[in-house]
């Protein structure tokens, strides 16, 4: 396999993977939970989203990465994570924004990453994530697939709110 191949078969098998845990585990327990509960695992995951700003880090990477990807990943990973964090304590506290924030942070992360993907096509060379490989081969699936997970929450028509 051509090693400009193995990213993208990472990326493509990472969100295989999450697929099928989302359709055989997650699913099942969020449908059995309020949609308040079933948000907040979720918008805890996402609270880790700083972990993007390791592609500022010269030596985490194996070369500096072009700051058209690096600057916008990092800061809108950063973003993310707080919007989260925002979300979170929104329905952990029961505020009546608690669904809008949710809906702000789902719309503002994916777009991020959607954009992070592109911008990471175009301008990160092969190699270049060096041991921060696993952000876009395993981080990145497992947030997209999560990202629709909450999309699916917000437009279902249980009409909960607040946590349990």
């Amino acid at each position: 396999m051509s090693t400009d191949l193995i990213l993208p078969f990472s990326i493509a098998f990472g969100l295989l993977n999450f697929c099928l845990i989302t359709r055989w585990y997650v699913i099942p327990w969020a449908r059995s939970r309020g949609r308040a509960e079933a948000l907040v695992p979720l918008l805890l995951l996402h609270s880790f989203r700083y972990i993007g700003m390791a592609f500022l880090i010269h030596g985490v990477t194996s070369e500096p990465l072009d700051t058209r990807f690096a600057f916008p990943a990092a800061y809108g990973e950063l973003l993310a994570a707080f919007l989260a964090l925002i979300a979170l304590a929104a329905l952990r506290f029961g505020w009546s924004i608690a669904m809008p924030l949710v809906w702000v942070f789902n719309i503002a992360g994916t777009l991020d990453l959607l954009n992070a993907l592109a911008q990471g096509v175009q301008f990160v060379p092969n190699g270049h994530f060096g041991a921060a490989y696993f952000i876009p081969a395993i981080i990145v699936p497992a947030l997209l697939v999560s990202h629709g997970i909450i999309f699916i929450l917000l437009v279902r028509n249980k009409q909960e709110y607040r946590l349990t």
